[in-house]
């Protein structure tokens, strides 16, 4: 995204199944920066009982560590806002799993 744009290096784009998933997701990578000793500069309007999203339902949730910024989706939203249509000139990396540290 550095090539395309000022405020990051990378879009994270991920799809949940259901608003709970994303949301779960959300805080899966909250969960795992702090156990890394890192910290999400902007969730969608942080507050005093953690994130709170950018929809009621979690369709769109925007997640802002700096360098990278995540955006989790719900199927329907993922396609309404079609980021990688919107950013298609950005390259693309896919992701692959690695195996769990023992």
């Amino acid at each position: 995204m550095r090539d395309l744009v000022n405020f990051c290096d990378y879009f994270v784009i991920a799809t949940g199944t259901s608003d709970r998933q994303a949301k779960a997701i959300a805080e899966g990578i909250e969960e795992g920066l702090h156990k890394e000793g890192n910290f999400i500069s902007h969730g969608l309007k942080k507050s005093k009982g953690g994130l709170q999203f950018s929809h009621e339902n979690g369709a769109w949730i925007l997640l802002d560590m700096g360098d990278v910024v995540a955006h989790i989706f719900e199927p329907q939203a993922r396609e309404f806002y079609a980021l990688e249509h919107l950013w298609q000139d950005a390259a693309k990396i896919e992701y692959k799993a690695r195996g769990k540290k023992k």
